[in-house]
């Protein structure tokens, strides 16, 4: 949420890659791919803000700035029925893009493990795609790309229990996938990585007995300097914290 860089994820590649080539694993062997879906509403958010701002004197400018672009991603991420033209569908088209392009460039048509580190809202958007894709497989699409190939599932300061409470009946993804290769579901997980001082990161296992069975453990850790680590600014400080990248890499080298 808020207003990343597109290099957002550049850090923890390079130090998740530089801890698994620690482990004794082949680094190499990983195919990355960022999803950046932020330019989606960004400039609505930003254009706004400067509009009113110069039109009106509108107090805390850097924390309202904040707010609007974190928290209009959250209200403006949702399906609409009968409408394509959501926000909704437009980030979930650069999630689809970014997969095909994965599968086209890097996997030559075979059906490789897939591993998804999604922090904060991006988390519910992934759990969202993977529910759509698991509810109308596509035909036309590859295994991978229908999601299907999911072995490991990596949530950090993850929000999905906020989008819960409009339903009665919560539902989780299927995870494993049904179709997921017998020696990966061995190894698949969902690991749900939060500090208990980030007030936008919750545990996912409490959703209900059904959530209960799919993620395999809410992991409590803590995140961040001497300025952030015991307070809400944790929440922006997983990506190269060693509390989160040590077990992480160990759990990827599973599939090396």
């Amino acid at each position: 949420m808020g207003s990343p860089k597109a290099d957002f994820a550049d850090a923890m590649v390079d130090e998740l890659s530089t801890r698994i080539g620690d482990l004794g694993k082949d680094a190499a062997q990983i195919v990355w791919q960022p999803i950046y879906w932020a330019d989606v509403l960004e400039q609505r958010e930003l254009s706004y803000f400067k509009h009113s701002q110069a039109q009106h004197d509108l107090h805390f400018p850097a924390l309202r700035q904040f707010i609007l672009t974190a928290f209009g991603d959250a209200s403006a991420y949702r399906q609409v029925s009968g409408n394509a033209h959501t926000a909704y569908a437009d980030i979930h088209a650069k999630v689809s893009s970014a997969i095909a392009t994965v599968y086209a460039d890097d996997l030559e048509s075979q059906d490789m493990p897939m591993l998804i580190l999604a922090h904060s809202l991006g988390g519910h958007i992934i759990s969202n795609y993977i529910w759509d894709a698991q509810q109308a497989e596509n035909p036309e699409l590859s295994a991978f790309e229908n999601m299907q190939c999911l072995a490991g599932l990596v949530t950090f300061g993850c929000n999905i229990p906020m989008f819960t409470f409009a339903h009665q009946d919560v539902q989780p993804i299927t995870f494993p996938p049904s179709n997921l290769a017998g020696n990966l579901k061995a190894k698949a997980q969902w690991l749900n990585y939060y500090d208990a001082d980030d007030v936008l990161a919750y545990p996912l296992k409490t959703i209900n007995d059904k959530y209960d069975q799919v993620v395999d453990a809410d992991i409590a850790i803590q995140v961040g300097g001497v300025f952030s680590s015991w307070n809400p600014l944790s929440h922006d400080h997983y990506w190269t914290d060693n509390d989160f990248t040590k077990p992480v890499a160990q759990f990827i080298s599973r599939f090396l």
